[in-house]
């Protein structure tokens, strides 16, 4: 379910640590008092990761209640971006590079360019 955002109309990610004893009701107060976000947007995920970067969880508000979501992995870590204590809205695409362990700011992306006149 986590490794595809489809689903999903918005992400946001809670960048730097976050105690993840907490459930529902304890994250959907740091969205709503810390990030000053709506946590009851229907199609909205919000993730959180602790410090063993190895388990995440999901908040998503589903209109007649919270959805709590928990992955732990096997092996390999999560590259999360702990530079700040915001809430960041990523893309899809970042979407996709986090669950592949990647991290969400690529160094290094080809740049699109477009042709000044067909040949």
């Amino acid at each position: 379910m986590l490794n595809d955002a489809t689903g999903f109309q918005k992400v946001y990610i809670a960048c730097g640590y976050t105690d993840l004893r907490l459930g529902i009701d304890g994250l959907a107060g740091l969205i709503k008092e810390h990030f000053r976000l709506d946590p009851f947007v229907p199609k909205t995920l919000f993730l959180f990761c602790g410090r063993r970067s190895d388990r995440i969880k999901g908040l998503v508000w589903e209109e007649d209640g919270f959805l709590l979501l928990v992955k732990r992995l096997e092996a390999g870590r999560f590259q999360w971006p702990r530079a700040s204590n915001d809430a960041a809205n990523i893309t899809p695409e970042q979407y996709t590079w986090l669950m592949q362990g990647l991290a969400i700011e690529q160094k290094k992306v080809i740049p699109k360019v477009k042709p000044a006149s067909p040949l």
